[in-house]
């Protein structure tokens, strides 16, 4: 770790300090000036808050010492240019980082393909480890969450910058800073559900593609005896023109629209991949395969009006057949390019990722109350029938010839979108759009009322190839998931459904609104017994249970060190399966460069498997520690609702933070809350602003707070010696406690600190600085370091050096609101109030973009 330490102080810190320099040469309107002044403008911020000045006094005092601005319009525009200039600096950090990951993390370590066949020969496990093999996969889940600003264009420039830093190129990273310099970090307008999904397919053929490949060939290799050729290991999800409960502007066109791309796309990745294969294979008896395939594949991408002529099996047969040739007539010449690119096909097939439809539970049962008044799909007395009444009645549903009959858009869009799956099937193949999601699930008619609605939309009961997948968020939700389960294994319907389907059932657990209901431990104990009382009662009616996680982003939202939450299972959660929502920066964060993406493929991968090359723990915690963790979970529970019942909590957060300015960004096409209310809640709230806007605050709430306080309970219980051992012998707590110390890292109080006296919010602001000073100081003895994150020292001074940059970002941000709300608290008119308004939305980009460090 002291060497990987030093290769990043060497490539990334020394490097930075380099190239930034580069920034000050670049031949731009003042940039030179605006280089020095912001230099100068960071150590003032750092003076200032070490002093406990305001950021208003700080931005004050620095206009006055350091600069002969004193029109507010020169003092603004100085501002604004500081914030382009940081946004450049970000983007160069991202690519420094990136093109140093394969010398700061070791590739051919713990948790890599590579180790973990030595691991299975040294332990004599190879037979056990094929037997897992044979049934395991990891389905990584894109999502379409707004939590990276990045523009396309910029997107393009990071990867092309850390290619040529990486190859030392001097010359072209000079050009490529230029080309930065030049190039608008700002979308005018915003993102349509499309455009969304165009940006993530970006990442999936630039990165996914060879990435998966490589890794699946690799393991052909490594495991001949796994049958990976009918178990392909690695799958990818799409949410993007899908999920129609995180966004309500995705429909049924919108979800056709992106299923073609996603096809056109990933036939386009085999047509350059058959063409560079081409120029290697020029032998006889496979010249003209090879000919002959990349000509049908032009006719499928490029020729307008032909009619699709090809399918996923004929490729693979037919790169079999090469395959086959090369080894008999030419001593398998090229075998291993012929080899990856039948992992690919076979990983990816006409479809590249999976697109899951998803739509929230409140929307089906209304759907269903105008199909009873307009239709004859259902019997008239529906709504007076218990719940017996109305599953059988939904089981016996008849198809609805004209969707239109329905007067509400979004209940004729619910139809269409499962029909549509139908349609997407037949072009992309069954892997295409298999899956709907039931947001808020609370009982098995929720279920039933999905499984009522596609028969309604067209599906036959004997041909209904997609499985309902129920998500379970809020703590209550979890707590009951069990018994909506059971309830739903004993209809009959629903039983010959899921033997059709391979007696698999796939239910989500989320994280996000989790955490936004009870708090961070709460949350991770609500998921955690849910999945053992789900594993227990799946495996009672003989269902296999695959559990799909809604994690992803930062710590708070269920990210950070997920690897090791897999890692540290027990036989009592079902663990045949990783799926996993990736969303946000974490997309490019993890997943940014190949090199990463195979290196967090195969944690993954690793972490699900390695299982079986030890003996198997019964329990992924033993009884007295879960007890621990459960009375850790109630009282951090009881601290967290204390904090969030508080008359003035989201009136604090939306006078302190840059809550109301999310929905005025064009980083996303959906709106910040749900529902049409004009007066915020908690519960119509988002997650994403919710967490996002307690991370521009550096005050992180969501990752840590009820944590101190619970270990105090704990000490004062006489049970401190009893949780130091949970810490040391329980992966599962540890992993835990590193997450909670990562999103503590990154959380900085003096930034708020002029708000501890405020008469209204003071009492607010001083209960979450002091149950962060409580749990920073009970974690740092439980673990016995001096600082948080000493774990993990690459990841430590890489956050430190990323707080770092954007803290002028921070202060203009909080300056920005301090002035909008004197402005509008005392009914000044201004011509200034857009362009502050503006100031905090800028600042949002670079802040967010900044913390991309989840792993």
């Amino acid at each position: 770790m002291d060497n990987a330490l030093q290769q990043y102080k060497n490539l990334v810190g020394i490097r930075f300090q380099l190239y930034n320099s580069l920034f000050t040469a670049l031949p731009f309107h003042r940039i030179e000036k605006t280089g020095v002044l912001l230099s100068l403008f960071l150590l003032h911020c750092e003076e200032g808050f070490r002093k406990q000045q305001s950021p208003s006094d700080i931005i004050a005092s620095f206009f006055q010492q350091y600069t002969p601005y004193q029109k507010e319009q020169e003092q603004v525009d100085l501002l604004f240019r500081f914030i382009q200039y940081t946004e450049r600096q970000v983007v160069l950090f991202d690519a420094l980082e990136d093109s140093a990951f394969q010398y700061i993390r070791d590739l051919h370590g713990p948790g890599t393909l590579r180790h973990l066949e030595s691991e299975a020969e040294q332990s004599q496990k190879k037979e056990a480890l094929n037997e897992k093999l044979k049934r395991f996969s990891v389905r990584l889940v894109l999502t379409a969450h707004p939590t990276q600003f990045y523009p396309g264009e910029v997107l393009g420039i990071i990867n092309d910058l850390s290619k040529a830093l990486t190859e030392d190129n001097a010359g072209m990273v000079n050009q490529y800073l230029r080309q930065l310099g030049k190039t608008p970090f700002l979308k005018k307008n915003k993102p349509t559900p499309f455009d969304e999904a165009v940006s993530l397919l970006w990442y999936l053929e630039n990165i996914f593609y060879p990435a998966s490949g490589q890794i699946l060939s690799d393991m052909k290799s490594q495991f001949p005896d796994a049958s990976l050729d009918t178990n392909p290991l690695i799958q990818l999800g799409f949410w993007p023109g899908g999920d129609r409960d995180g966004n309500p502007f995705v429909n049924a066109k919108t979800t056709l629209q992106v299923a073609a791309s996603l096809r056109s796309t990933i036939l386009k990745c085999y047509y350059f991949s058959i063409r560079r294969l081409k120029r290697r294979l020029t032998f006889k008896g496979v010249d003209h395969v090879m000919a002959a395939l990349e000509s049908k594949l032009y006719n499928n991408i490029f020729v307008p009006g032909y009619e699709s002529d090809i399918s996923a099996t004929e490729l693979e047969q037919t790169l079999q057949q090469v395959r086959e040739t090369l080894i008999t007539d030419h001593n398998g010449l090229f075998l291993n390019m012929v080899d990856n690119m039948i992992s690919k096909v076979q990983l990816f097939g006409l479809h590249f990722a999976s697109l899951d439809v998803r739509q929230d539970s409140s929307i089906h049962t209304s759907a269903i109350e105008e199909l009873v008044e307009k239709t004859d799909a259902l019997p008239k007395d529906y709504n007076s029938l218990d719940e017996a009444g109305k599953i059988q009645a939904l089981i016996n549903a008849k198809p609805v010839s004209d969707f239109n009959v329905l007067s509400e858009e979004v209940h004729v869009d619910t139809l269409a979108s499962m029909n549509g799956i139908m349609e997407i099937q037949e072009c992309n193949g069954e892997a295409g759009c298999h899956r709907y999601i039931i947001s808020h699930t609370m009982s098995a008619l929720n279920m039933m009322e999905v499984y009522g609605l596609l028969l309604m939309s067209g599906w036959a009961k004997n041909a209904l190839k997609v499985d309902i997948v129920p998500l379970f968020e809020t703590i209550e939700d979890l707590q009951q998931a069990a018994s909506v389960m059971k309830q739903l294994y004993e209809i009959d319907a629903y039983k010959a459904h899921l033997k059709a389907r391979g007696n698999k059932q796939t239910i989500m657990l989320g994280f996000s609104d989790g955490t936004k209901d009870g708090g961070y431990l709460m949350a991770n104990w609500s998921i955690y017994k849910a999945k053992e009382e789900l594993t227990r009662i799946s495996r009672e009616y003989e269902v296999d249970v695959v559990f799909f996680d809604g994690r992803g982003g930062p710590p708070a939202r269920g990210g950070g060190k997920t690897h090791k939450f897999y890692a540290s299972m027990g036989q009592n959660i079902a663990n045949n399966e990783i799926q996993i929502t990736i969303q946000g920066q974490t997309i490019s964060s993890n997943f940014g460069t190949t090199e990463a993406a195979q290196y967090n493929i195969e944690q993954l991968i690793h972490a699900g498997v390695a299982s079986a090359l030890s003996a198997p723990r019964e329990t992924t915690l033993e009884p007295e520690d879960e007890e621990l963790v459960k009375a850790l979970a109630k009282e951090g529970h009881v601290s967290y609702v204390e904090l969030k019942n508080h008359p003035y909590f989201l009136e604090y957060l939306a006078h302190a933070s840059p809550l109301r300015f999310y929905g005025q960004t064009n980083i996303g096409s959906r709106p910040s809350k749900r529902g049409n209310s004009s007066k915020l809640s908690l519960n119509d709230l988002r997650a994403i602003p919710y967490v996002g806007s307690w991370s521009q605050l550096k005050q992180n709430v969501t990752g840590y707070y009820g944590v101190g306080t619970a270990l105090k309970k704990m000490e004062d219980a006489g049970k401190w010696e009893d949780i130091k051992r949970l810490y040391k012998r329980s992966l599962f707590f540890k992993t835990l406690m590193d997450n909670c110390e990562m999103t503590m890292k990154k959380s900085f109080f003096p930034l708020t600190a002029f708000l501890s006296n405020h008469p209204k919010y003071g009492e607010i602001w001083n209960m979450i600085y002091e149950e962060y000073e409580l749990t920073k100081k009970y974690i740092l003895r439980m673990s016995g370091e001096d600082d948080l994150m000493s774990d993990y020292p690459v990841d430590q001074l890489s956050i430190q050096m990323r707080e770092r940059i954007v803290l002028p970002l921070l202060t203009i941000q909080q300056f920005g609101i301090t002035k909008m709300r004197d402005l509008e608290e005392k009914l000044i008119p201004s011509p200034y109030k857009d362009s502050y308004e503006k100031l905090i939305m800028r600042c949002s980009f670079g802040i967010i973009n900044a913390g991309r460090n989840s792993v």
